[in-house]
């Protein structure tokens, strides 16, 4: 339990004095095009990868978890597969909705 808490307290000195020097910018010194253009272009790529990621994730869970209810109770197969494929085309849905959203910043970027 000790070692925990010393690793917490390093690694939190070291955020806290590194920190520092990333608002470290001299004066009239703004950010210019190019920053904004390369925070675009990552505004764009990172969510469709979580997305796709967690679309994945999701996606497997309900699966396994609905082969795993079929293989119990065949019987209840039918009662099991409607909502399963109601919830993957959800989940879908999120996935293709997050690729929209960063095609549209994506067109933002000259």
């Amino acid at each position: 339990m000790l070692d925990k808490k010393k690793l917490a307290l390093a690694t939190s000195s070291v955020v806290a004095l590194l920190s520092s020097s990333a608002f470290a910018q001299e004066a009239g010194q703004g950010a210019n095009q190019f920053n904004v253009q390369a925070m675009a272009a990552l505004a764009a790529g990172l969510p469709i990868a979580l997305a796709a990621l967690g679309g994945a994730l999701g996606q497997g869970r309900a699966a396994a978890a609905a082969l795993e209810g079929i293989s119990r109770n065949p019987g209840a197969a039918p009662r099991i597969q409607t909502p399963m494929i109601l919830g993957l085309a959800l989940i879908e849905s999120l996935v293709l909705f997050a690729f929209a959203v960063s095609y549209l910043l994506y067109s933002k970027i000259p």
